[in-house]
């Protein structure tokens, strides 16, 4: 492999626009993720973000612009995309009325994997599912039924992973739980995508973010970058650092006032 293809973008987005009659969802987006990084959209419901993903997953069409993923045209070589890539919705697709183990199985056969059983196994081992492996999913916990879903997405290993708000509706533990499976995926080189509504866990889980407002990407870099767009708070004649909550509210408009504590006040 050569330097330059190393070098080269695993998702490259330009122009993108979208609209549904006459509401426009995304109004040109531009954006590269650099391969095997975490990559975060960070917006409010009904941003664009799903929309945007879907896109790039080549379940949807997009009106103007281009994207290429792992090099190829999500318009022009779907199959191409669809074979270098996993995506995982905002809820866990996994079958209830199987146990763990037959989950990854049935997926390893539908992908024509060779050894399904070393494949489950693997994966079983590599999310901290083992004791539970033979329990019906139906039985898992949110997060052990998320990090089931995300480790079924990973059968075939896809350079690349969409998560699509992975942690909606999941309590405190597991939403940890999903974070630690997102930077394990980062260390073994996989590029993630990631959409979320959660500050925290663009701060804690990404090393780029862009921020997605009524379908437009207003600003995007990393959280060292993203903070310094806002001047340090003086509290008490100490400095204190903004948030990435304070550049968020101040990016997109939004009329709260932050008190010197960091709490957000009426």
């Amino acid at each position: 492999m050569s330097a330059q293809h190393t070098l080269e973008p695993a998702i490259r987005v330009r122009g993108i626009e979208k609209s549904f009659k006459d509401v426009h969802v995304l109004r040109g987006i531009d954006f590269d993720v650099a391969a095997g990084s975490v990559f975060a959209l960070l917006g409010s419901n009904g941003a664009g973000k799903t929309t945007l993903v879907r896109i790039l997953a080549t379940l949807l069409t997009a009106d103007a612009g281009t994207a290429t993923v792992n090099g190829f045209d999500v318009a022009e070589k779907p199959e191409s995309v669809r074979d270098s890539i996993s995506l995982t919705g905002q809820f866990a697709a996994v079958d209830e009325v199987l146990t763990g183990r037959e989950n990854l199985m049935l997926i390893a056969r539908l992908r024509h994997e060779k050894k399904p059983n070393a494949i489950a196994d693997d994966l079983l081992d590599r999310f901290s599912l083992t004791a539970a492996a033979d329990r019906k999913a139906a039985t898992y916990s949110g997060g052990m039924r998320r990090r089931l879903d995300i480790a079924m997405s990973l059968i075939g290993e896809p350079g690349i992973i969409f998560l699509d708000e992975p942690t909606t509706g999941l309590d405190p533990q597991a939403r940890l739980e999903v974070w630690q499976t997102v930077k394990q995926l980062a260390e073994r080189g996989t590029t993630v995508l990631l959409t979320t509504q959660y500050l925290d866990e663009a701060e804690h889980l990404a090393d780029r973010i862009a921020i997605l407002h009524e379908g437009a990407i207003i600003q995007n870099g990393t959280l060292a970058e993203l903070k310094q767009l806002l001047p340090p708070a003086k509290v008490e004649y100490v400095e204190k650092q903004p948030s990435l909550e304070d550049v968020f509210l101040a990016l997109v408009g939004d009329a709260v006032a932050v008190a010197p504590t960091g709490r957000t006040t009426p």
